[in-house]
């Protein structure tokens, strides 16, 4: 062996190391860039975890064409008009239950367009009565007719209570107090209709006779 070139060897990489430790601690050097040396602690997790939300997105985007039709179907323009008719159409069953219930307590109590009804025939009743009527004809033409008719006016009331009431009943998945106010509507209609037809027929009130 060549003790010139070992030694030639040994002090050149004696050299090299010295010349690494002086890079590595002499003052007033910054680190290079981009070693792994110098990375921070954190780089390893903040990359693994941004690499597996670039695969949930590819997966998201690369899925199969039955998931995106049905999301596609899920999220369509039918499904938006939905959602805009959806409250249009519970804010009217509402309003239908709230007429319903309305038109239920007028049929039993009586209404303005039955007074005036009522009023006309009695009037009528008058002229018709006035010189050659019989007392059973004066109290058919003047009083019974008007009765007749207040019971067909709250009839017609009624009825319209139960058929409004019903159509609100029969819609599917409305709120429970909808549905609530629509049936006493609908009930509150069924007496109103039945004292009307009772009234009607003189099965309640049967007109006065004059006993003659």
């Amino acid at each position: 062996m060549n003790p010139t070139t070992t030694k030639t060897d040994k002090g050149a990489a004696a050299g090299a190391t010295t010349g690494e430790e002086t890079t590595a601690t002499a003052p007033g050097t910054e680190p290079v860039a981009g070693t792994a040396a110098d990375a921070p602690e954190h780089q390893p997790a903040y990359d693994d975890e941004h690499a597996a939300e670039f695969d949930q997105e590819q997966r998201d985007d690369d899925g199969e064409p039955g998931d995106r039709d049905d999301r596609d179907d899920r999220d369509g323009p039918g499904a938006r008009a939905g959602l805009r008719t959806g409250p249009a159409t519970g804010l009217a069953s509402a309003a239908a239950a709230v007429v319903a219930t309305a038109l239920g307590i007028a049929s039993l109590t009586g209404t303005w367009l039955g007074r005036v009804a009522s009023e006309r025939e009695t009037l009528i009743g008058q002229i018709t009565t006035s010189q050659t009527g019989s007392p059973a004809q004066q109290i058919s033409e003047i009083y019974g007719d008007a009765w007749h008719t207040t019971a067909l006016v709250n009839g017609l009331f009624a009825l319209v209570a139960v058929i409004t009431g019903l159509v609100v009943l029969s819609r599917s998945r409305r709120p429970l107090w909808i549905r609530a106010v629509a049936l006493a509507g609908a009930v509150l209609g069924g007496l109103g209709l039945l004292l009307s037809a009772g009234m009607y027929a003189d099965f309640f009130l049967p007109l006065p006779s004059t006993g003659s």
